[in-house]
C-alpha cells in the first residue's frame, strides 16, 4: 500500500537548499530587513517573528551596528513533524555606520515581531544653509581706477 505524503517533496527541496535533513534544527541563513532614510534619521526594520524580546541585543562598536537575536528550538519529543520550516538558533546582522550618524542617540523598539532601530544623523553631517553677507558700501582702494575717475571727472 502506497502512502501519500504531501510534504515529502517540500522536505526534499528543504534538504537540497539547506543541506540538512527536514525536521532538524537548522541555522538561520539571514535576517530580512529594510533600511531607509527619513528626514534626519535612518530606520532599520528587521523581521524577527517569534523571537523572545529578551534575546534581542542591539549594539554599536567602532562604527558597526550589530543586531543579535535567538529563537529557541521547540522541545516536543513525542510529536511527529510533518513540516519544520522555521529556523532556530542565533540570528545576527551587522551594518557599517558612516561618520555622519549620532551613535549615542540610536534607539530600538520591538513590536509585533519587527525590530525597529532609529539611527539619527549627527548635527555636523546635516546640510546647513550658509548666510550670504550683503555689503551696501563700496570700498574704494586709494589709487584705483574708480578713484581716478572720481577725481578727474
Amino acid at each position: 500500500m502506497l502512502r501519500f505524503d504531501p510534504f515529502r517533496d517540500l522536505d526534499r527541496l528543504t534538504e537540497q537548499m539547506l543541506g540538512v535533513p527536514a525536521g532538524s534544527a537548522r541555522a538561520p541563513r539571514f535576517m530580512p530587513m529594510d533600511l531607509y532614510r527619513s528626514g534626519d534619521h535612518y530606520v532599520v526594520h528587521a523581521d524577527l517573528p517569534g523571537i523572545d524580546p529578551g534575546s534581542v541585543d542591539v549594539s554599536v562598536d567602532s562604527g558597526t551596528l550589530t543586531i543579535r537575536a535567538e529563537r529557541s528550538a521547540r522541545t516536543e519529543q513525542s510529536v511527529q513533524w510533518l513540516a519544520s520550516e522555521r529556523f532556530t538558533g542565533s540570528f545576527m546582522r551587522q551594518l557599517s555606520l558612516g561618520e555622519g550618524v549620532d551613535a549615542d542617540r540610536i534607539a530600538a523598539t520591538y513590536e509585533n515581531g519587527v525590530l525597529t532601530v532609529t539611527i539619527p544623523i549627527a548635527e555636523k553631517a546635516k546640510p546647513r544653509r550658509i548666510e550670504v553677507e550683503v555689503r551696501t558700501e563700496q570700498n574704494v582702494v586709494p589709487g584705483s581706477a574708480e578713484q581716478a575717475q572720481v577725481t578727474t571727472g
